[in-house]
């Protein structure tokens, strides 16, 4: 772990890592908890052998805004280099905002890999690492610690120098899981897709059918039996207003005061129908779109069967 705290310094650093095409990002903040957080450390991560720490640069930036500026624009702000961060939206609030290029979230990254594939409880960055990654525990009692005193303790730093290891680590760990979860379509085997797509359809409707009885069962008995909540559950009530005119009324209104529809409203197949001829007499616009959907093909011996039953 290199822990760089002098200007000149931290600044030759980044001038190194302009050459890297991926870096791994993490940060920490002080006084994250008030209304004036400030940038505490930067570390970074070139390495993705590392599996110590022994290769994270930890940048003190605490009280030195001219650095970070010189992060941002020589880092952050550089397509060429790909900075990979744990729920990168909040490191972005201190590190280039919306003009940050090239980044990769791992927690977005995580979000997109069918639940399925990856049965978490969370996706925070401690629950990945330990089971993507084989880590037994991943310590973050220093996490919510005191990152605007200085000096720092030796604990924080330790602590501050895995998280870029660990990131480094799930990120593997995720490209792989999504590519498996989104395979070449050309290469994909239709025959055991189909085959297992009607088994999970089958017991879609079976879990479907008792989810949907039990779930009906549950409220009628807590709303019978005036228990507001169970097991975590509770029964809410809620109410939606729905307001409704008649059209030729809304029409008119609108018209004596000077207000004009000019939008346009679908017509519905009951709107075409009772309007039938006089509908080419508007000037409509048609709006096509295509969409698939998949049909189980009806078993011709139980067809006939079922035409030989019904004709006896």
């Amino acid at each position: 772990m290199l822990y760089l705290k002098d200007a000149d310094e931290i600044i030759a650093i980044i001038a190194k890592y302009v050459e890297t095409k991926m870096l791994w990002i993490d940060t920490e903040v002080a006084d994250f908890l008030t209304r004036s957080p400030k940038l505490s450390l930067i570390q970074i991560l070139d390495n993705l052998s590392d599996r110590t720490g022994q290769n994270v640069t930890i940048l003190d930036v605490l009280e030195q805004p001219e650095v970070v500026d010189i992060f941002v624009k020589q880092i952050m702000l550089n397509p060429a280099i790909e900075k990979v961060f744990h729920h990168a939206n909040y490191d972005l609030k201190y590190l280039g905002k919306t003009k940050a290029k090239n980044v990769t979230c791992t927690l977005e990254m995580a979000k997109k890999i069918p639940h399925y594939m990856l049965p978490l409880p969370s996706l925070s960055l401690k629950t990945l690492a330990e089971a993507l990654c084989n880590i037994s525990e991943v310590d973050k009692s220093q996490q919510l610690s005191n990152w605007g005193q200085r000096p720092l303790t030796d604990t924080q730093l330790n602590y501050a120098k895995m998280d870029p290891v660990y990131l480094a680590m799930v990120h593997q760990q995720l490209l792989q899981l999504t590519h498996l979860s989104n395979p070449d379509p050309v290469v994909e085997d239709v025959a055991v897709l189909a085959e297992r797509y009607l088994e999970l359809k089958q017991q879609l409707q079976i879990l479907d059918s008792e989810f949907t009885h039990v779930e009906n069962r549950l409220k009628t008995a807590m709303q019978t039996q005036n228990v507001s909540e169970i097991n975590n559950l509770k029964l809410l009530q809620s109410n939606r207003k729905t307001i409704k005119v008649e059209f030729s009324h809304l029409v008119k209104i609108t018209q004596e005061h000077g207000l004009g529809l000019d939008f346009p409203i679908a017509l519905t197949q009951k709107l075409q129908k009772q309007l039938g001829e006089i509908i080419d007499q508007l000037s409509v616009q048609v709006e096509t779109s295509t969409s698939w959907r998949l049909q189980k093909q009806q078993d011709e011996s139980a067809d006939d069967s079922q035409s030989s039953y019904s004709d006896f």
